[in-house]
């Protein structure tokens, strides 16, 4: 009995000590940058192209309504 005790308080020790142990043995080390992106600053304008093409489509589906319909029975 008194082995089994012992056994779960190190099986519980060990689970709650596993996380601090696994975040200290691994350090991350920043890979080298050869060069800047060719890309940069691109991407934003790509995106504010998309924005307001996005609301100028909004702009038409609402004021672009059927009017044929009466308003009142």
């Amino acid at each position: 009995m008194k082995f089994r005790t012992i056994a779960l308080a190190i099986g519980a020790f060990s689970l709650a000590a596993s996380p601090a142990i696994a975040e200290g043995a691994f350090d991350r080390a920043a890979a080298p940058v050869e060069g800047e992106s060719e890309i940069q600053g691109q991407g934003s304008t790509l995106l504010l192209l998309l924005g307001a093409a996005a609301v100028i489509g909004g702009i038409i589906a609402v004021a672009g309504g059927d009017d044929d319909n009466p308003t009142s029975p």
